[in-house]
């Protein structure tokens, strides 16, 4: 409790007789300083006079336990106050495991400092099979990294060797910045990451088989393997697809960023809810205050994994928004979110799982309702979904598209149908309202793990839109049974698109349907006029039967409203893909692993 301050004034002389006695009078005292709120254990807050020993050991023993732990429950979000922390002689220098969140809680990225690198290195299988293919779910957003430290090979270099479910936002990188671990025994392979609102100089892409960059300013690009897509991107390279692989737009079609912690000068905690864009580029915050409003962490509940589906659901229907602090929460029925403008905001890849075939997570229909920073897992009894936007009653739920501040909003939320255990999903995302961005999207049916098999981890399709308006910007989905996306909607718009066929079909019999080998990855219904994708990957790889076919990676109706840019089907070593978008494009096969068919333009 802070001391009272009592001040004496002394009473000037007064030329009128009688008068001159002392008088006192009280200051107001200084505002108390805010109470810092329990997140947890789970939740660590660095400060900068904090000694750097400390900070050191804390991070490096949470990687220790992190790096590996590829299916395991512990989650961890670490948080920097405003502040420098390490210098060039002292740099701190850490990696970055599985289910591990770094961020920064200032209001811009500059507002917090590391000198040293914060990494993520290639996962060593075996001796000989260092790969970061499976590195998936971890973050780093809204803080500023000088890459000094390291030795060798790593010297003054951020790595950030990640694959799907690992994206960096709001991040000022100064200095050496690359997305392959080119030090560590190969293969050295990386696949599908993900950079947006940030800021760097030059990039070593590398291996990475497929990117998306939305919506930042680079200093340049090194190469591109089979997928790189730019939108809104100050530096990036000129279109040239194919040759090199990179799709450029100059502008994001619609854009929301993620909604993030900070602390204010006060030392007050907050969520800062960015405004919604349009035909956007650029970092939101290199040239003043990201726009948006501002919400105080008390219109908060801060959920922890022991509180019941039914509890937190109770305080949403109160109104409040919902904060997930890390770690794995069992929903055995629905957590609604009813009212407009709600946010939802997990820290530390806080993680959903569907118990008795509940859909874990459902949104009304109502507008500017913004979803960030989860995962969502199926349990073992089948769910029809496991995150739904709107009811579907009415014409795709647009009715309720105006009842809210701008439009609903997805920023990295992550599905797995298997993977940590057995799992079935129908769907994994269903988005019956208009007026929706889904930014930064992996709907995985799991092809590793416990709990995987054609029979056992069941999932007909990842992502169903039957929302008009709906713009997906870094769509990731993987191994479903049947079509992996369907999109129902009119004027639908995919910056990016990413997928690899099931594979696991035991035998074309199973996987075939209307006189059809297989399934495509993308699905636009034949009754959909309007519909654009730029920069759209499928892969195929049947390693349970070689012999399977896939007629084609994408279906779609052939008007002059549906345009497709940029297309390519890959074989990784098994199976055929006959065609790439309807019957246009060669057959992807074993005689040519991992070279690509392209299609500039269909259908």
């Amino acid at each position: 409790m802070p001391r009272k301050l009592f001040v004496l004034i002394a009473a000037a002389a007064l030329a009128v007789a009688g008068l001159g006695a002392a008088q006192t009078a009280t200051a107001a005292p200084p505002p108390p300083v805010p109470a810092s709120p329990d997140f947890g254990p789970n939740v660590i807050v660095f400060d900068p006079s904090m000694p750097q020993s400390q900070i050191q050991a804390t991070v490096d023993s949470i990687a220790a336990t992190q790096v590996d732990n590829e299916m395991g429950t512990q989650r961890y979000a670490l948080l920097f106050k405003p502040g420098t922390y390490g210098s060039v002689t002292h740099p701190l220098v850490f990696q970055v495991g599985y289910y591990t969140e770094i961020a920064g809680l200032g209001q811009s990225p500059t507002d917090v400092t590391i000198n040293g690198e914060v990494n993520v290195f290639n996962r060593c299988l075996s001796a000989n099979n260092c790969i970061a293919l499976d590195n998936f779910w971890r973050s780093m957003s809204n803080l500023t990294i000088n890459p000094v430290g390291g030795s060798g090979c790593r010297t003054n270099t951020e790595f950030w060797a990640v694959s799907q479910a690992a994206p960096l936002r709001r991040v000022n990188v100064r200095g050496n910045l690359t997305f392959m671990d080119y030090c560590t025994a190969g293969p050295q392979y990386a696949s599908g990451g993900f950079l947006a609102d940030s800021q760097t100089r030059n990039i070593v892409n590398g291996s990475q088989q497929q990117f998306l960059t939305r919506d930042s300013s680079i200093g340049g690009w090194s190469n591109g393997v089979w997928n790189q897509v730019f939108s809104g991107v100050t530096g990036a390279p000129a279109q040239s697809f194919p040759t090199p692989p990179y799709t450029t737009l100059a502008t994001t079609p619609a854009s929301r960023e993620k909604p993030y912690l900070y602390v204010d000068a006060a030392g007050a905690y907050n969520v800062f809810v960015p405004a919604a864009r349009t035909d956007s580029s650029g970092p939101t915050w290199t040239v003043g205050q990201t726009p948006g409003r501002s919400l105080p962490l008390s219109s908060f509940y801060v959920a922890r994994p022991s509180d019941t589906a039914k509890a937190i659901d109770k305080q949403l229907a109160r109104g409040k928004n919902l904060l997930l602090t890390p770690g794995v929460y069992n929903v055995d029925r629905s957590i609604r979110v009813n009212h407009p403008d709600t946010i939802v905001l997990g820290l530390g890849v806080a993680t959903l799982t569907a118990v008795d075939g509940a859909i874990p997570l459902t949104v009304g229909d109502v507008g500017g309702v913004d979803i960030a920073g989860l995962m969502i897992d199926a349990g073992t009894v089948n769910s029809p979904a496991l995150l739904q936007l709107g009811t579907g009653h009415g014409e795709r739920g647009d009715h309720g598209a105006n009842r809210g501040s701008g439009p609903t909003a997805l920023q990295d939320v992550f599905f797995r149908v298997g993977g940590p255990h057995a799992g079935k999903a129908t769907v994994s995302l269903v988005v019956n309202s208009s007026n929706v961005i889904l930014d930064d999207i992996w709907a995985w049916r799991a092809d590793h793990g416990t709990g995987v098999g054609w029979t056992t981890n069941t999932a007909d399709t990842g992502v169903v839109v039957n929302g008009d308006d709906v713009t997906a910007t870094g769509l990731f989905v993987e191994h479903y049974q049947k079509y992996n996306v369907i999109w129902n909607g009119e004027n639908g718009k995919t910056v990016f698109f990413q997928n690899e066929l099931p594979y696991d079909a035991p035998n074309q019999a199973a996987w075939r349907h209307d006189g059809v080998f297989g399934w495509a990855a993308y699905k636009v219904a034949d009754n959909v006029t309007t519909n654009q994708l730029w920069g759209g990957g499928s892969y195929i790889f049947t390693n349970v039967d070689p012999t399977l076919h896939a007629t084609r990676g994408f279906e779609v109706p052939v008007k002059p409203g549906i345009q497709l840019h940029d297309l390519l089907t890959v074989n990784l070593g098994a199976g055929t893909l006959d065609h790439v978008v309807n019957d246009t494009g060669g057959a992807a096969t074993t005689a040519h692993i991992g070279v690509p068919v392209y299609v500039v333009s269909g259908p």
